[in-house]
């Protein structure tokens, strides 16, 4: 049966967008994986990518259309051995579809949306209602599976029974991705789709009823920024280290600057934390480290700090690059700068995009100590507390100082406990005698 693809949806506010270019045209052959559109909003393009091999049958929608409905169907792909005339049936063999609901791409890149840059994504068509559908993608009444070519060659190859498989592509079709779980998946275990999700009460599963709460649409940088962080918390192994600094000689410091400073410059806490990380990173070169896939690490020339920045619906991470040998009035304008830009959604892509080290600071709200999850592909992420007045013994004597605790979260496959507290007892050394960081 020939494969429908539909209007993609770029956020999950999405209803509509333009059909921008079409890289294929009709009798092109195209595989799992091949770009063959591109899809714009007023925020963002995107590569729309097959999710199956087979034959491009007919083109619905024409290049340059705009105003295209969410799950509209723009395109016909025929499956081998099928020709024009399998498309005649469509109409009385495919099931009515349910009432159309933005679905969110399964987004590959690791950006958050926002910056007005390109976003590259998988697209799969959603799966209609009705359908039927059983495991091996089985359609209601029919012993036929229904599984791309692709994915047959794939069960075959590795001697997968398809019958066991749950198919989550168009229809129930078994795709590329079913039968790569599948093989990953322990024996003994069949992969299933997730439950679905009643659409007005999303939680009855959990004894929750739907008068109970109310529910809102993600946005789109929430849903990227909430896919990255459970990544990035389920597959790197990471551990945390803290310590505590005393500040009273940071304030006075930062006191002094302010005097001297030009007009319109006030160097804040947070602008001398950013340089003494920059500092610290190249004093301790292995810390400033990335993990690469393959098994190899990288280790950055440049001390690139990225800062949390709450917006809403999420964070977004402006970079200060080179803030090891940029001045404090520099940081500071530039900061108040980026988060201001941030916060308006401003940013252009390479002001977010490749920090080799991360900061977070909730001190300003009084949280006084917390561990961040860490930014990949960075290596490192301190998460900085409230300063306070804290009992301090020094010399032997009890006495009072202003103190915050700073916890530093590692990538232990890049940055080990022995270069971690290397590097926090070089972070801690510049924060407690701030003009050290000039020499």
């Amino acid at each position: 049966m020939p494969i429908e693809i539909l209007m993609p949806a770029l956020s999950p506010t999405m209803e509509e967008g333009t059909l921008a270019k079409w890289n294929v045209k009709e009798g092109d052959s195209v595989e799992s994986g091949d770009v063959i559109a591109e899809i714009e909003t007023d925020k963002a393009t995107m590569e729309v990518e097959s999710v199956d091999e087979g034959v491009v049958g007919k083109i619905l929608v024409e290049a340059g259309t705009e105003g295209v409905k969410v799950n509209a169907l723009i395109a016909v792909l025929l499956e081998d051995g099928e020709d024009a005339s399998a498309m005649d049936a469509m109409s009385s063999a495919a099931p009515a579809p349910a009432s159309p609901a933005p679905s969110a791409p399964d987004s590959r890149g690791t950006s958050p949306a926002g910056g007005g840059g390109e976003v590259s994504s998988v697209v799969s068509s959603p799966v209609h209602g009705g359908s039927g559908r059983a495991a091996g993608g089985v359609e209601g009444g029919s012993s036929r599976i229904k599984a791309s070519p692709l994915a047959k060659r794939i069960a075959g190859d590795r001697n997968l029974d398809l019958s066991t498989i749950m198919g989550t592509g168009p229809h129930g079709r078994i795709v590329k991705r079913d039968v790569e779980n599948a093989v990953s998946a322990p024996a003994g275990i069949a992969t299933a789709p997730s439950a679905p999700v009643e659409h007005d009460n999303p939680l009855a599963a959990h004894g929750i009823s739907g008068e109970r709460y109310d529910v809102i649409k993600a946005d789109g940088i929430t849903k990227i920024s909430a896919k990255r962080l459970t990544d990035s918390f389920r597959d790197i192994p990471h551990f945390p280290l803290n310590v505590d600094c005393r500040l009273d000689r940071l304030l006075e410091f930062r006191g002094r600057l302010n005097a001297a400073a030009p007009d319109g410059v006030k160097v804040s806490v947070n602008d001398i934390l950013i340089k003494a990380c920059g500092v610290a990173l190249k004093r301790v070169p292995r810390a400033n480290a990335s993990w690469i896939e393959d098994g190899r690490i990288a280790l950055h020339k440049h001390a690139d700090v990225s800062m949390a920045v709450a917006i809403e619906g999420g964070l977004i991470t402006p970079i200060i690059k080179d803030a090891d040998i940029k001045g404090l009035a520099d940081i500071s304008i530039e900061t108040k700068d980026l988060a201001a830009r941030a916060r308006d959604r401003k940013l252009a892509p390479a002001e977010f995009q490749g920090g080799t080290f991360s900061l977070s600071n909730l001190g300003m709200m009084g949280i006084k100590s917390f561990a961040s999850i860490i930014n990949p592909p960075q290596g490192m992420i301190m998460s900085v507390g409230a300063g306070e007045q804290r009992p301090v013994v020094t010399d032997g004597e009890l006495a009072v100082a202003t103190v915050m605790t700073v916890t530093l979260t590692c990538d232990h496959r890049v940055v080990d406990g022995a270069n971690g507290a290397q590097w926090l007892a070089a972070f801690k050394g510049f924060v407690e005698d701030p003009a050290t960081m000039l020499m």
